[in-house]
């Protein structure tokens, strides 16, 4: 039986943009300042509970670095947190700052993953850029960082 009356599973304390009515979203190239994170709250029970977080971005946009002609695509990431999550309207205004930004396909996959990793430390993740077809041609370029890297 879990006692959830002596457990605290959420602790916004840290958190500077959720809930901010003044959020200026910045378009000035990707920024990993941005990302911030929250203790897991589902790692309160101990090691013999699993878990993994999936997370969809179907509105990410980014610029080609030749043509500066915009790229669309899903970011999906998975990862199994550790001590950490990532909070969810920093990871919005994060992905948002690619918007000008001009790198190819794989290069904001990698940044994703790398900046994610570094930010949260968990056990594995896999981040997937599903972009939409550009000249009849698929790119779903995908990282897979941490133990046993899926």
């Amino acid at each position: 039986m879990i006692d959830y009356e002596n457990v605290q599973l959420s602790d916004p304390s840290q958190l500077k943009q959720l809930g901010s009515a003044g959020t200026a979203y910045e378009y000035h190239g990707a920024d990993a300042r941005l990302l911030e994170r929250f203790p897991n709250p589902m790692g309160a029970f101990g090691p013999r509970y699993a878990s993994e977080v999936e997370i969809t971005a179907p509105e990410f946009t980014s610029l080609c670095p030749l043509t500066g002609q915009p790229d669309f695509a899903t970011i999906v990431v998975r990862y199994t947190p550790r001590s950490w999550c990532v909070e969810s309207k920093s990871l919005k205004m994060y992905l948002g700052s690619f918007r000008q930004t001009g790198e190819f396909h794989e290069a904001c996959v990698q940044r994703i993953a790398t900046d994610l990793f570094n930010l949260m430390e968990p056990t594995k993740m896999t981040v997937e850029g599903q972009f939409t077809p550009r000249g009849g041609i698929r790119f779903w370029p995908k990282v897979m960082l941490g133990e046993g890297a899926y």
